[in-house]
């Protein structure tokens, strides 16, 4: 009986994905709780015109579809090369009361239909005009809310 109580009582799924994050990710700690953060985030990113299509508070995560890198539309077209990208974004608690944001840019530098296409993803370089964008959205938090590093 006690162990259906202790099963009952935890609930292991999440809705967040299970991947890490590329190694060329942007971190940033705010001063936030995870919801607030991913929410912020959300609400930020989408004012700055990056297409936000799934947001998760509670998990602390959220996505963009795969879109066009100049006009920040989703895009049907091939997903390869630095003019289609993805952004997303994994917050997590850091310090008491903050929050960890690392949020990559990714891009599908190759085709290859022998991999899994998470595994052909590649961080855009620090040029690219989405990732200066997320760049200073993450920067305008920051000033909003006070953070760390």
């Amino acid at each position: 009986m006690l162990l259906c109580v202790a099963l009952a009582a935890c609930y292991p799924t999440t809705t967040r994905p299970h991947l890490v994050p590329v190694p060329d990710a942007l971190t940033a700690e705010i001063e936030l709780f995870v919801p607030a953060a991913t929410r912020a985030l959300a609400v930020a990113l989408d004012a700055d015109s990056i297409p936000v299509s799934r947001t998760e508070p509670e998990d602390g995560w959220l996505e963009t579809p795969w879109f066009d890198a100049t006009t920040l539309q989703p895009t049907n077209a091939r997903i390869l090369g630095p003019d289609v990208v993805k952004v997303r974004a994994i917050i997590e608690p850091g310090r008491p009361n903050h929050a960890m944001i690392t949020i990559e840019v990714v891009h599908r530098p190759l085709a290859d239909p022998s991999q899994d296409g998470r595994a052909l993803e590649r961080h855009v370089s620090g040029e690219h005009p989405v990732a200066n964008r997320v760049r200073m959205v993450v920067e305008g938090l920051k000033a909003a809310y006070g953070g760390g590093s």
